[in-house]
């Protein structure tokens, strides 16, 4: 035969008919919950979910101190932006003023070669040219004109000088000068550098 076990659980109407017969259990319910409720307010007077005064002071000061290096950490970034922007479009500037443009940079600077010496006294005779590509750069190359030329000392001097106030990014790489036959005569080889820029320039 079996033995049937005895259920360890009550209906909520069959605890509810108990309490109602038996004042004294529900009188110790209710100060239990009670007393539970007052536990709880304690704990949470004594010692704060989030930690004591003193601990949500300390984490308080860390946030603002990481708030104020973020900040700072921003500020410089920006600052770096901007120098950077800067230093582009003074780079931008600085090519567009100075550098020439690879397709007609050497038929612009020999006119203004001839120009110069003429209006220096100095005769041109020919000249000619090479062109190598700025070691890092695809776009930008070094242009040198080698030209030869006719003159005295003073108007090899107004010559340099006129080359040297040039609107033009000109610098001399080599000047020679030797005597001619004829009396204060000299006869000239300058070589001059210029800077182009443009996809011809690497070629």
């Amino acid at each position: 035969m079996a033995i049937s076990k005895p259920k360890l659980t009550a209906s909520p109407r069959r605890l509810w008919e108990r309490l109602a017969k038996d004042p004294r259990l529900t009188a110790r319910i209710v100060l239990g919950l009670l007393l539970a409720a007052n536990l709880v307010a304690a704990a949470a007077v004594l010692r704060p979910w989030g930690g004591s005064p003193e601990d949500l002071q300390r984490q308080l000061a860390q946030l603002r101190e990481d708030a104020r290096r973020r900040e700072e950490s921003v500020g410089r970034l920006r600052t770096l932006v901007q120098t950077v922007e800067k230093t582009r479009t003074e780079s931008d500037q600085f090519l567009g003023k100075y550098f020439l443009d690879s397709q007609i940079a050497y038929s612009t600077v020999l006119d203004e070669l001839r120009v110069l010496a003429e209006k220096a006294g100095v005769k041109a005779r020919d000249h000619s040219y090479n062109s190598e590509p700025i070691e890092g750069s695809d776009t930008l190359a070094v242009v040198t004109i080698t030209g030869n030329y006719d003159g005295t000392y003073a108007d090899l001097v107004k010559f340099v000088n006129a080359l040297d106030r040039s609107p033009r990014f000109l610098t001399i790489e080599r000047l020679q000068a030797a005597p001619l036959q004829s009396q204060g005569a000299l006869s000239i080889s300058l070589r001059i550098n210029v800077y182009v820029r443009g996809e011809a320039a690497a070629q």
